[in-house]
Order: structure tokens, then sequence, then C-alpha cells
């Protein structure tokens, strides 16, 4: 293509910036509290070239790395490309060069055997290093202090999955961290990888197993003695992508399945629990144990939240008439069978947040976004095309709710928790706010927010000179922790 399309994928809040730039000292609004000392790390997708197809979506966007410093007051913004062998070879031919989506028949037969992942989804700090993730290919590692590229990362070469989870789970009291890799032994497969690295990044365990169709796993949880994979039927074909279409299809007629294993066991010992049919869910807020039964606490939808999956699956619903909840499925281990217990939690939302230490292990509450029923149409932008414009506190154990409804024009992202030194004290979350200031014009600041009471609002503003593309996911590490770099 000669331009970007004029789709819900290039447009508003989506419009590509492609620009790289460093900004001290950023006009702050209140004060920023002294004890949130470190950074937020943003992954955020921004296309370094028109598409070869007019049809692309957000999720192909090369992937950037952003940094919001912060230090006795003072918040600082950096962001650059995360240079991929992908970004590498079309930046190298000032073109586009990947075709479809996840579709490697579709690419330039220059490309071939290039390394296809953007790298564009999660950052995640493990180890002293930070890794940028997408779940279509390895990590790559960034540096935390200059942000440049350091490579792909493959644990010393020790991973034989092809893939690695955008959605690992660190344990807070151990400090391994545990993840997964789907489409593990190459293009539309049936096998997952189940990986375990110690607290200094080390690999140490990696089995693998089955799934009963090659289905969307975009998140999984843990508990104290359990891993959790549920896969939910989105689901990917061979011979379709040979023919040129999509990568995702969704099945609204095909059952769910959740994976449930002992975590440091053997994949021999899965037990599968069969879920209903044709829902989804993208994000898991938390899992954890209660006696014998195991509950898991996600963003569940009735069919799939992406408009390009449904299409390819022959589903046409408006986003308005999909239906979902914050759910729980309640699992007991101690009985035999394949069922499992359901009941809602909260509004219909995504992007949860937990507080680190709750990772695993039952917990008071955590945060996700959703929708104000006063807030006005949504602003355009994100990867399903709407951004969330309310901010919810959800307390399972009482169902108390709280929400920061933000006003019409207004839009915001995925927040991240910062732990306060007072045990006493909730902490803080940070969010980056967009609010449109006119049909093509957007103002974006980051928000400290009290976590003890979201509702009050921002007690400090960082204003950002510049609009900012919608980020996917983030991660907070502090200057402690930037100080074990590897």
């Amino acid at each position: 293509m000669g331009g970007f399309p004029h789709s819900i994928h290039f447009t508003g809040l989506n419009k590509p910036i492609r620009a790289e730039h460093a900004v001290r000292n950023l006009e702050i609004i209140g004060e920023i509290p002294r004890e949130i000392d470190g950074a937020f790390f943003r992954a955020v997708p921004d296309p370094a070239h028109p598409p070869i197809f007019e049809d692309d979506i957000l999720l192909s966007a090369d992937g950037m790395i952003s940094r919001f410093s912060i230090h006795d007051g003072h918040v600082d913004h950096d962001i650059r490309f995360v240079e991929t062998a992908r970004f590498k070879a079309e930046r190298a031919a000032r073109r586009a060069l990947f075709g479809k989506y996840r579709n490697p028949f579709t690419n330039h037969p220059s490309v071939e055997g290039v390394d296809s992942t953007v790298a564009n989804t999660t950052p995640v700090w493990h180890g002293g290093r930070l890794l940028m993730t997408k779940e279509d290919g390895h990590a790559y590692e960034v540096d935390p202090a200059s942000l440049a590229t350091i490579g792909s990362w493959t644990f010393n070469g020790r991973l034989r999955s092809q893939t690695m989870t955008a959605h690992p789970r660190l344990d807070p009291v151990t400090g391994e961290m545990f993840f997964f890799g789907y489409e593990a032994n190459g293009l539309c497969t049936t096998d997952i990888a189940y990986c375990i690295a110690d607290k200094s990044g080390e690999l140490v365990s990696e089995q693998w197993f089955k799934a009963p169709y090659c289905a969307s796993l975009h998140d999984f949880a843990i508990t104290e003695n359990y891993a959790i994979f549920p896969l939910f039927p989105t689901t990917a074909d061979l011979a379709r992508l040979k023919a040129g279409g999509e990568h995702w299809a969704h099945q609204q007629d095909l059952e769910s399945w959740v994976a449930i294993m002992p975590r440091y066991g053997k994949v021999d010992d899965v037990r599968w629990f069969k879920g209903p049919k044709g829902v989804s869910a993208f994000h898991l807020v938390n899992a954890f144990e209660d006696g014998g039964l195991v509950h898991l606490d996600h963003c569940l939808s009735d069919t799939c939240a992406f408009a390009f999956m449904r299409e390819a699956g022959g589903i046409n619903r408006a986003p308005q008439d999909i239906k979902g909840a914050l759910t729980r499925w309640t699992f007991d281990m101690a009985k035999p069978g394949d069922s499992f217990v359901e009941r809602p939690l909260g509004p219909p939302g995504d992007l949860p947040r937990l507080r680190d230490a709750d990772q695993g292990r039952a917990y008071e509450s955590a945060w996700y976004l959703t929708m104000n029923p006063q807030g006005g149409p949504p602003i355009p932008g994100g990867p399903v095309g709407a951004m969330f414009n309310a901010l919810v506190e959800v307390f399972p154990a009482t169902g108390r709710l709280a929400m920061l409804g933000l006003k019409p024009g207004m839009g915001l992202s995925e927040p991240v928790h910062v732990p306060s030194r007072d045990a006493d004290k909730a902490g803080w979350l940070l969010t980056v706010v967009d609010t449109q200031m006119g049909e093509d014009d957007f103002r974006s600041e980051l928000w400290v927010l009290d976590a003890g009471d979201i509702t009050r609002g921002a007690v400090a503003r960082a204003l950002l000179p510049v609009r900012a593309r919608p980020q996917v996911h983030g991660v907070w590490v502090s200057s402690a922790e930037l100080a074990r770099t590897r």
C-alpha cells in the first residue's frame, strides 16, 4: 500500500506515530509521591511502514518499548522501537515485507525464514532482564537503561519451544517465572510447552503436552500448587493459512477447555475440564486455592472480543451485543469428572491488574478496565478499536465495587500497581489517560491514582508533549530492582 488504511486499526488513537523520542521533566500537575521511584515500562504497537494488505490489524504493528522514569517527583519519558529481525528487514527494504497477521504464506519471498514476531505485547521483568514479548515467537531482551534491543532471548539457547507467552506468571515468594508456549512445535501445531525459570532467570524445566485443538491460549495462571491453562475456541488451521486466510477464526459451537496440572508435576498429570461452547477470555485476573478448590477469575465474554477473529468464523455480531462479566470458575480437585462451577464477580471488562504480591494466592481486590455508562461513546483506539473509559476495583469476597468513571471523550490504558513502603497503605496505580481534543487530536497524560481510593481521581498528572499510541500491557520496576540488571 502507498499509505495507511482508513480503518479502526490506523485511525483515532491508533493513527501511526512511528517516532522515537526522549523527553525530560514532563510538566506535572499536582505532586508525584516521592516513594514512587522506578520505571513504568509499556508495550506500544506502532507500525513502522504501511501494511501490504488494507485489512491489516493493530496486533501486527511493530513493538515499541515506552518508559516513564520517575524519581524525586520528576518524570521523564522515552520510547524506542524493538529492533526485531522483522523490523530490521523491513527497515532495510523501506517497506512492509510481512503480510497478513501471523500468516507466513502471505509474506514477501525475501523474508522466508526470518523471525516474524514484533515483540509488541508485554514487557516482562525477571532475573534482572527486561523482555519484550509476543506469543507468536521468542521474547526480545531490551536494555532497561538505554532501551536498545539486545536480541532474541531463548534462555541461553535452552528453550526448545518456538514460542513464549506474553503472560508469564511470577511467584512473589519463590521468585520463579512460570510460562508456556503454544504452537510450540510450529504453525498450527497443538503442542504446548510448560516451562519454569528460577529466580535468576535460568530455565530449569520444559515439558510438552497436546491440546484438543490449536487454540488461542493467550494467558494462564498459577496457584501455590497448580498451573492452569484455559483454552478457548478461537482456532488456527493450516489449510486456511495456505489459502491466504486468517490465522484465527472463532468457532462458536466448539467447547472451551481448562487443563490443570501440579505446577511442579509431570504433564502426564494434566487433568482436563470441559467448559462452555463459544466463550472467550484473553486475560485472567488470578487463580488461588481454597482447601480442595481451585478458583480461576477471568474476564469472560460469550464470544471473541476481536471482530476480525469473529468474522473469520462467520460470526457477525456488533461489539455492543457481546455479553460478559468478570467470572469465577471453581474446580473441585477432589471430585471426579470434567465439570466445574461458574459465578459472576463483576461487570464486563478486561485488562486486569493484580498486586504482584497476590499472584497465585487469595486476594482482597484487583482492578480492571470497563465502560462508564455515563461516559458517552468510547474514543477510537486500542486493539479492538474502542478505548475503555472507566477503572473498576473489585472485592471478590464481598462483591463490593469501586469505580473511577472518566468524562466523555476520555479513555485509559491498563494500569500498573506500585506498592507503598508503608505496609498499611494500598500503594499507587499508574495509567495513561487520553483525551480527545478534536476529530484527530488527542492529549495524553500519565495519571497517578491512590490505589486505596481510585474514586478520588488523579493525585498527580504528568503531561506528554505529544499524543501517545495506546499501550497493550505494562510493568512497574522499582529503582532497587533496576539496580540488579544483568
